[in-house]
């Protein structure tokens, strides 16, 4: 009889728990999505009104995806640190207050600090929460893949909307109004977020590996900087001198220096397994589960 009523009761728990989480994760993926690709119709005028030139905004660029494509990793980690709810929220706040520091930016300096650095972090401590809530809260197949499905499909819409609202916002008032937008976005998922049912850490905290975050930042850096350099360099030969200072470390017609990077990064990598391996021989946390 009491599995009777759980049964029956199981579908207005998954209803409210996709009426009162779901909503707040899709947004946070779309609003980190939409981030990634909205500065690219605006270079021109980002630049111009910051006194720069084209190439140090698509720096900034750069730069944002690749905070958090390196610091993604330890974010993750801290969830079990601080909270996934907690981690979520911070995460949340980093990313508006990187906005609105871009916002009002009056230099290169400061929209690297606002977006490049502030967003980046921002999205690296958010989005691991993400996935994380909609594995929990999502425990059947179907339901946990719609959830996946709506989330995916949210970053999808985020990267594809970010050029076209962008430029309709660059068009009709100004590039700095882009960021705004996003700031006031952050501010309503932090108000839909207090649905979001998560107890916090139970027991005792994991302690944080700082060596296993800075070999894996370092390993995904030097990886996504070789993935990056393709379009100057080529994916095979390169396509002109790779020049460090004044010295050719591969000339033109050599193999591309993107794989020189990836292979910087896969042996930092390496280095990142390997210890990880020896702190769970240790009987110590470490940053991520070798299984993994």
């Amino acid at each position: 009889m009491s599995s009777t009523s759980e049964r029956a009761g199981s579908p207005p728990a998954a209803g409210a728990a996709v009426k009162g989480a779901l909503l707040p994760l899709v947004m946070a993926q779309f609003l980190c999505s939409f981030a990634g690709t909205t500065m690219n119709v605006a270079i021109s005028n980002i630049a111009s009104d910051l006194g720069t030139t084209v190439s140090g905004v698509q720096t900034a660029i750069t730069v944002f995806t690749l905070t958090m494509a390196a610091l993604m990793i330890p974010g993750g980690k801290l969830t079990d640190i601080w909270g996934r709810k907690a981690c979520f929220r911070i995460g949340l706040m980093v990313y508006g207050v990187g906005a609105l520091i871009a916002a009002a930016s009056q230099g290169l300096p400061g929209l690297m600090a606002g977006y490049s650095f502030g967003q980046g972090i921002g999205t690296s401590l958010l989005i691991p929460p993400v996935y994380i809530l909609a594995t929990i809260f999502f425990t059947d197949v179907k339901s946990r893949a719609k959830a996946f499905g709506a989330i995916s499909a949210a970053a999808g819409i985020g990267s594809a909307a970010g050029p076209l609202i962008g430029g309709l916002i660059t068009s009709a008032t100004s590039w700095r109004w882009a960021f705004v937008v996003q700031a006031l976005l952050v501010v309503y998922i932090l108000y839909l977020s207090r649905r979001i049912d998560d107890p916090g850490v139970q027991g005792a905290k994991p302690s944080f590996d700082l060596v296993g975050a800075i070999l894996s930042a370092a390993g995904l850096f030097f990886v996504v900087v070789g993935i990056l350099q393709a379009d100057t360099y080529g994916w095979l030969r390169a396509t002109q001198d790779f020049v460090i200072g004044t010295t050719v470390v591969i000339p033109q017609g050599g193999i591309s220096p993107l794989w020189l990077f990836v292979l910087i990064g896969a042996l930092l990598l390496f280095w990142f397994f390997r210890h990880i391996r020896s702190v769970e021989r240790a009987g110590k946390e470490p940053l991520l589960n070798s299984r993994m």
